[in-house]
């Protein structure tokens, strides 16, 4: 009994402070009619997301004042902005609303209804205009479905190429580099050689050397006698065309003699030369035989050929140009 009395209390003390907090109900206006209304879709068929404006144009006595309401935003379109010009006249007075709308959906899309508080001498009232029709179209072209383009969804980050010149950079420089190792090779195949000069030995020192090279190879005792008389003749007649200036090696045997008898020869062995000559042709082309001893004494006779016959050359005269004077 004690709690209930309390909460009578509470309640009958709390009334006054919710009663006073209770939202009031709205107050219907009067609703009035402008002398005039118009308005316009500008342009009456838009694209999908499209902005369009959407003018009213109200003609009303000069001592109202139109003040449009705010559109709520719902529906199909959403306004973007607007704007308000009054022009007073002689008579009466012209209240412009420009409203930027933009739509997102297709077809004859409504507009929502305008509705404007409207200052009166009479007090505040309303005024409420019907909204018009826009055609919103889609912005892909009208045969887009038979070509079977269609709208696609938000695409993942993909790699986009870029454009770059490195590779070509890269392939330019390699084949200047090859160029330049080429023309560098074939420089360096081309280059002038220098030949390696090497002094001519002395006519008896090479004829010597023949001989001795000869004698060490040992061509008879291994048999070789043939060989031995076609190497020996071709030394004995290398040296007589190049001691007394005549081509001795093309020559046969009594041409050798013939040219040798027309040219100085002092000391020349013209007697053993001619039998060395006749021995060596019968080795060489009668297949005759010859003993060790033979082969021995004409190897001796090329080396007393050398002797009797070779005679070193002149030393070369000193400059004739007279030298600088001594006093």
């Amino acid at each position: 009994m004690r709690h209930a009395l309390v909460l009578a209390a509470v309640l009958f003390v709390s009334s006054p402070a919710v009663w006073a907090q209770a939202p009031k109900a709205p107050v219907a206006l009067e609703t009035v009619t402008p002398t005039g209304a118009s308005a316009r879709v500008e342009p009456e068929a838009v694209h999908i997301g499209e902005p369009f404006t959407y003018q009213v144009t109200l003609t009303h006595p000069k001592d109202q004042r139109y003040e449009l309401v705010a559109p709520t935003g719902e529906g199909a379109v959403e306004l973007l902005q607007q704007t308000r010009q009054r022009q007073d006249n002689a008579n009466d007075a012209t209240t412009t609303f420009g409203l930027r709308f933009s739509a997102f959906d297709l077809g004859d899309v409504q507009l929502p209804d305008l509705a404007f508080d409207v200052a009166t001498p009479e007090g505040p009232r309303r005024f409420v205009l019907k909204g018009k029709t826009v055609e919103v179209t889609s912005t892909l072209p009208p045969d887009a479905q038979g070509q079977g383009a269609e709208l696609f969804d938000y695409q993942p980050p993909q790699e986009v190429p870029i454009r770059s010149w490195t590779l070509l950079y890269a392939l330019a420089v390699a084949l200047a580099v090859a160029v330049a190792v080429w023309a560098l090779v074939r420089w360096w195949q081309r280059r002038p050689k220098r030949e390696k000069v090497v002094p001519v030995l002395p006519l008896d020192v090479r004829v010597r050397q023949s001989l001795d090279a000869l004698k060490r190879e040992d061509l008879p005792g291994r048999g070789h006698v043939k060989d031995f008389y076609f190497r020996l003749s071709e030394i004995v007649r290398g040296y007589l065309g190049e001691r007394y200036g005549f081509e001795a090696l093309e020559c046969t045997s009594s041409e050798l003699m013939a040219s040798l008898r027309r040219l100085p020869t002092p000391g020349l062995p013209e007697d053993a030369l001619m039998r060395f000559v006749s021995e060596s042709d019968m080795v060489k082309y009668a297949r005759a035989d010859a003993s060790p001893e033979s082969c021995n004494q004409a190897l001796a006779f090329g080396y007393d050929l050398l002797a009797k016959t070779y005679v070193p050359p002149a030393p070369p005269k000193p400059d004739a140009a007279p030298g600088p004077r001594v006093q």
